[in-house]
């Protein structure tokens, strides 16, 4: 395959947003389908498993998002009984309710589904690549 005159198609940010959209696009048609936004589940996924609850700061950092629309957010997320809020100590933390942490469960293992199937054509590479995107994103 020739090597594209264009720097776009060897721009690695560029390389990184093409590869997320391709890779995230039949995940997202799902999410389309069952009535989840993506940040809902951006939200959904990174509560999942997080015990004490995540602050409205680290979840905004963790999916992408300015604070003050994380927290428009996550007042609809509360008013639909997905998520609730608790003080600990002098923190803030939201935590996942019963139903949002059973519809996180299930989104989950649709996202590992998704997942094992992308990497099952780069088996060989993707603990790698998993350590090299990590280690990007700091």
């Amino acid at each position: 395959m020739r090597e594209s005159a264009r720097f776009v198609d060897g721009y690695l940010l560029a390389l990184l947003a093409r590869a997320s959209h391709a890779a995230s696009a039949g995940f997202h048609a799902r999410l389309k389908a069952r009535g989840v936004a993506v940040p809902v589940w951006r939200v959904l996924a990174t509560l999942e498993g997080a015990g004490q609850g995540v602050t409205v700061g680290e979840l905004a950092e963790t999916c992408l998002m300015q604070q003050p629309t994380m927290s428009k957010l996550l007042d609809r997320m509360e008013a639909d009984g997905s998520v609730r809020r608790q003080r600990q100590g002098r923190t803030m933390c939201i935590l996942l309710t019963a139903p949002g942490a059973a519809l996180a469960a299930e989104l989950v293992a649709e996202a590992r589904t998704h997942e094992a199937a992308l990497l099952a054509r780069h088996a060989a590479a993707a603990p790698a690549l998993k350590a090299l995107l990590r280690d990007i994103a700091g």
